[in-house]
């Protein structure tokens, strides 16, 4: 529960489909066991992060130690914000989004994964336009950025389909295999621009210190 010296938990956002928050701790265990179960297709390696590849112990741990590591860690300089994805009140993924000095930069990284019965139906999408309106009208971002594989459709369709343009590539080492990745981004002026679902923000003014707003 949000309290004075900790109130990110009371930060919510809602549209018609989905709604973004902190999980309590019951739903925090109920998301790691939905990540046990997979978060990628087999024979598919579309994350970096080694997590989604391991056993289903070693995945559901992950999901704990982030989200915990995540809030320990937590300092208006260096940020990480992983909002569970809720649909008809379960967690179905997560929808993070993290900044370093953002009261400088007022820029923003964003990730993402879905349990694998939740993928292919747009929640992708709705997700990162829901956490789009937070850091942009929100927060008060100037940009937002999202890099992905060059093999990774699915990210690549997301961030096209809300605006996102090139912004160049890096060389990248995935599992010990040479990759591409493709760094994408978004301005205030181009989200400006976007048609968008209505979007509700609550608790946000409480917590804005912890931001560096």
């Amino acid at each position: 529960m949000p309290t004075e010296h900790w109130p990110l938990p009371g930060l919510t956002v809602r549209t018609e489909r989905l709604e973004l928050r902190l999980p309590t701790e019951a739903e925090l265990h109920e998301l790691a066991d939905l990540a046990a179960h997979g978060v990628v297709a087999p024979g598919t390696r579309p994350l970096g992060s080694t997590w989604a590849y391991g056993t289903p112990t070693e995945r559901a741990r992950a999901v704990l130690r982030t989200h915990w590591r995540a809030q320990a860690g937590w300092s208006p300089e260096d940020w990480t914000l992983p909002l569970a994805v809720f649909t008809d009140g379960h967690p179905v993924g997560v929808q993070a989004v993290r900044a370093t000095d953002f009261a400088l930069r007022r820029e923003v990284l964003s990730g993402s994964w879905l349990a694998l019965p939740h993928q292919g139906r747009g929640l992708g999408t709705a997700a990162r336009a829901a956490v789009l309106h937070l850091v942009f009208a929100g927060l008060g971002a100037t940009d937002a950025t999202s890099h992905c594989y060059t093999d990774n459709a699915p990210s690549l369709a997301v961030s096209r389909r809300l605006g996102y343009q090139p912004d160049g590539i890096q060389r990248d080492s995935r599992h010990g295999e040479p990759a591409t990745t493709l760094r994408l981004r978004i301005t205030r002026e181009q989200w400006d621009a976007t048609e968008r679902p209505e979007t509700r923000l609550t608790g946000l003014d409480a917590c804005a210190e912890l931001f560096g707003r």
